[in-house]
């Protein structure tokens, strides 16, 4: 799953060939450790990405759009000075290193043509992005690292640009069979021909390594004493000669439809897993990163109002549990009363100082007429009447208690399952829009004081997501309570349908109509975005309540999203990923 030497070749060798003379006409920094130039080109405008991020570095072009920050941070200011207007005039890769260099043909403040560089260096948590002149004396750099931070390499203003240190492995694309064969007659013959291959040869990754063992061996864990270093330097061979001919064959493996590898190769050694061959390598890296790295960019600005709502959800489960254990012994009340009862009927045999008593229970006569004895402990520093009144007193407080517990459950439940639903809604966040929404609707909440410096600020029209049905109906649906309520109450008219999976947290879903009365295939994929948008989806049929707006009303003073409504129809439908996202509006 890294980003390996190979693969980088395989990108600027796409670059090169459809980008090589075109002019930066804007550049954005969607993400603080991200960079967008948008090109134009004979060939028309493309989006060439550059993330230097530790989780998911790579360069490639993006047809992802991407939420831009409104005030652009000082290295974006810096990159629109000196490369709005440039030319690309060349795309290099240092050697068989996972760092490529980009040269622009561009003009100083004089207003004479000079070169500028832009370097990418994209080796996961040591990933950078260097901007240097035509002298390769850094200009600046995303990550700026001085004596303190390292003392191998720093990067600084002003300082010549140098690579970072070598490996202690091999260069692949110098390597040859004898050279091949030494180191691995070296290794002990119980170690893997893939942990070989990726302990002396530079710029291979995990996958790649595993790939060249299969492709030889027919397993990725063959140890070395059961391969033929000529077969296995066959294969190797072969793969680099694949990327000096630039010959490449990317290919996505899917798990159903989670990506979970990627290659500039064929990979063969997933068993039960599709291969899906892939035109371009940009479009590959957008097919993997896409969703991973909205869940990674949603988790890191999430992370504060996560914190507060598991918070939440901890303490208002356990103030439930203990409200359940006292009002189980709320039910002792009745013995309380029961108690009293046979003190006052039989208090003229009772006196103080006495620590219990054999007292018949007139209420409970037997068969042969005679009266049960009940046993029943006595304060002996009370008198017999004050006896009995603790116990109504107990009896008194229970019956409080018991209707108190019952209303303060009733409305922890209901605050628990908010919580839930705005968990839900996180989940579902896309964009820091998205974010910004359910963090005014936690402050609207209450939950104002456990957000350190947040204010409340007018909100712009919320951005739902917006389907369309094989008939032509539009379907808007809700990411949080916000926009929920947003399509429910705003959006929608009294004649629209209202979709909403059964007894669980989800997405409000409305069905634009017109008046009309739509197919029932439109009605069966409207509730399937329903059921695919909520906590009660898990590849299984899902329950979904449907109901004209009409009949859709908000209690007063309810949490945000909160609905209710009591004349509808019901269907069991089973959700399709692929359908659904193929309906959405992009």
């Amino acid at each position: 799953m890294a980003f390996d030497a190979g693969m980088l070749s395989c990108v600027l060798h796409e670059i090169k060939e459809e980008s090589l003379g075109a002019r930066v006409e804007k550049v954005y920094q969607p993400e603080r450790d991200e960079i967008i130039l948008q090109i134009r080109s004979k060939s028309g405008g493309k989006r060439l990405l550059i993330n230097a991020g530790a989780n998911n570095p790579r360069i490639g072009f993006t047809s992802i759009p991407k939420e831009n920050p409104q005030n652009p941070p000082m290295l974006c200011m810096l990159l629109r000075k000196h490369l709005q207007g440039a030319k690309l005039i060349s795309v290099e890769q240092f050697g068989f290193e996972r760092a490529a260099i980009l040269g622009f043909e561009t003009r100083d403040e004089m207003g004479y043509e000079c070169v500028k560089y832009l370097i990418a260096e994209l080796m996961g948590k040591y990933s950078n992005l260097i901007f240097a002149d035509g002298d390769m004396k850094i200009v600046t750099a995303l990550k700026i690292i001085d004596f303190s931070t390292s003392s191998l390499r720093q990067v600084l203003p002003g300082m010549k640009y140098e690579l970072p240190p070598k490996q202690d492995k091999a260069d692949p694309m110098e390597t040859d069979e004898a050279e091949f064969t030494r180191l691995m007659e070296k290794e002990p013959l119980e170690r893997g021909c893939d942990k070989f291959i990726l302990g002396n040869y530079l710029g291979i990754s995990a996958a790649i390594a595993r790939e060249i063992a299969f492709s030889a061996t027919g397993a990725v864990d063959t140890p070395i004493s059961k391969c033929s270093p000529k077969v296995l330097w066959s294969k190797f061979s072969e793969l680099i000669q694949s990327i000096k001919s630039d010959s490449y064959a990317p290919t996505l493996i899917l798990d159903g439809e989670k990506p979970v590898e990627y290659a500039f190769c064929p990979l063969n050694q997933y068993r039960g897993l599709t291969a899906k061959s892939i035109n371009s390598p940009s479009e590959l890296l957008d097919l993997f990163f896409d969703s991973r790295d909205k869940e990674q960019r949603v988790k890191q600005r999430a992370s504060d109002v996560q914190k507060i709502l598991l918070n939440a959800h901890a303490r208002l489960t356990k103030k439930i549990e203990l409200q359940e254990g006292e009002l189980a012994e709320c039910a002792n009340g009745e013995s309380y009363k029961k108690t009293g009862d046979l003190i006052t009927a039989n208090i003229y045999m009772l006196k103080r100082g006495m620590k219990s008593a054999d007292l018949p229970d007139y209420d409970n006569m037997k068969e042969d007429g005679t009266f049960p004895i009940v046993t029943v402990v006595l304060d002996e520093r009370l008198s017999p009447a004050a006896n009995a009144q603790r116990l109504y007193q107990k009896y008194n407080k229970s019956k409080n208690a018991k209707i108190e517990l019952t209303k303060q459950i009733e409305l922890a439940q209901k605050e628990l399952e908010y919580i839930n639903s705005v968990l839900d809604s996180l989940d579902k966040a896309e964009s820091p829009a998205d974010l910004a929404e359910i963090r005014d609707e936690l402050w609207r909440s209450g939950y104002a004081s456990k957000m350190k410096g947040y204010t409340s600020h007018k909100q712009s029209a919320p951005a739902v997501a917006t389907f369309v049905t094989s008939g032509g109906y539009t379907v808007l649906c809700g990411k949080n309570n916000i926009q929920n309520e947003y399509i429910t109450f705003k959006l929608g008219s009294k004649t629209d349908y209202w979709f909403h999976a059964k007894n669980a947290p989800g997405s409000h879903v409305v069905m634009l109509t017109g008046g009309e009365e739509p197919p029932a295939e439109d009605f069966t994929e409207a509730a399937e975005i329903a059921a695919y948008h909520s906590k009660a989806f898990g590849g299984q049929s899902v329950e979904v309540d449907y109901t004209f707006i009409r009949h859709v009303k908000k209690p007063p003073a309810a949490k945000p999203g909160f609905v209710i409504y009591h004349t509808n129809w019901s269907a069991l439908v089973t959700p399709n990923p692929e359908k659904i996202h193929a309906m959405r509006k992009k």
